[in-house]
């Protein structure tokens, strides 16, 4: 090996770290995309985790019922997450709740199945890696390298555009059901300095 190969660092051209948030435009470019194109199941999968902003095991581990009454898609939802244990309250907007009724009636899905079953078993949800990948190709229709996005893109996506409209730390923390703020300072990339003027102007 030459010793410009050995110099070379080991994630040269690779991007290490989070994943990146969806802007709005690229929400909508995927959105009309999966309309147009008649996937119901994506277009459903798609708004949910939007809304939801759950990890990508607690999304493909949905079931109907945790998502609604009888016939009735509710307008929030509460899910105990895998990875902490604690639950989380998630919204669920008129556009998802539409999407979701469309593809439970097409598949005619009961009250206990998956909300989005595997194709080979209907009793198991699809796996987080076939989420994986259908994110991938989500991102791709928008032009988008799918080095630079992947599940924790969805996740990320609505907390981030709540904070850059609102600077809430606190709703933002809530939202996606982190016990430490740091943890939502992190997550979301907010800058030291930016965090350190939220705090200054917080009366406690």
């Amino acid at each position: 090996m030459s010793e410009e190969n050995q110099n070379v660092p080991w994630n040269k051209g690779k991007l290490l770290g989070q994943k990146r948030p969806l802007k709005l435009k690229e929400i909508w470019g995927i959105r009309i995309r999966l309309e147009l194109s008649g996937q119901t199941r994506d277009l459903a999968m798609f708004n949910l985790a939007i809304d939801s902003k759950l990890r990508g095991c607690d999304l493909v581990g949905l079931r109907v019922k945790d998502i609604s009454h009888g016939n009735t898609i509710q307008r929030r939802a509460i899910v105990v997450q895998k990875k902490t244990g604690r639950p989380v309250q998630f919204e669920i907007t008129e556009e998802t709740r539409k999407s979701l009724r469309v593809w439970i009636d097409e598949k005619g899905l009961g009250s206990n199945d998956f909300l989005f079953p595997s194709r080979i078993s209907r009793g198991r949800p699809i796996s987080t890696r076939q989420y994986a990948r259908i994110v991938d190709k989500w991102v791709k229709s928008v032009g988008l390298d799918p080095c630079d996005y992947g599940t924790h893109t969805m996740r990320r996506t609505k907390p981030t555009l709540i904070y850059r409209r609102t600077h809430d730390l606190r709703a933002v923390q809530l939202l996606l059901g982190h016990s430490k703020l740091d943890s939502t300072v992190r997550y979301l990339g907010v800058e030291l300095d930016d965090a350190l003027v939220l705090a200054e102007q917080t009366d406690v």
